[in-house]
């Protein structure tokens, strides 16, 4: 399947970090970036790609092709109101910026990759290319 998320399949220092301390990733929810849980299924004539994006607004998504690589950027920004109203106890909604990039491959149609947002959630539909194989012919040597 071409649909490789770039940079995560052999990071085996991630790997290591969340076995030996789990609560690393509440840490770093101080760094302000995160990457976005996605499920990516195989359809006959298509891919899909749904992305969990909590809190943000449809025009705060930016979705960009380059060169084959398909990336997700979006970013949710805290209220004044909640800064200035009291202390916080405690806090577990995530703010601020989220990415995700998928390696396409050759057999995506490019132009034809579809977005909609609904509930959080941003689903993509990348359709296959039409596979372009030879017909197979048998040449008569005269």
């Amino acid at each position: 399947m071409p649909l490789v998320p770039r940079g995560r399949l052999f990071d085996l220092d991630q790997v290591f970090d969340n076995f030996l301390s789990p609560m690393q990733r509440l840490e770093q929810a101080d760094t302000g970036f995160f990457a976005p849980r996605v499920d990516i299924h195989e359809k006959s004539d298509h891919y899909e790609i749904a992305a969990e994006l909590p809190g943000v607004k449809r025009e705060d998504i930016h979705i960009e092709l380059e060169d084959g690589t398909l990336t997700i950027t979006a970013e949710t920004r805290r209220d004044e109101v909640e800064k200035k109203e009291g202390r916080v106890i405690r806090q577990e909604r995530r703010y601020g910026k989220y990415m995700r990039s998928f390696n396409l491959g050759g057999d995506i149609h490019e132009a034809d990759i579809s977005a909609t947002f609904e509930n959080g959630i941003l689903k993509l539909k990348a359709p296959k290319a039409t596979d372009t194989k030879p017909k197979q012919r048998r040449i008569e040597v005269t």
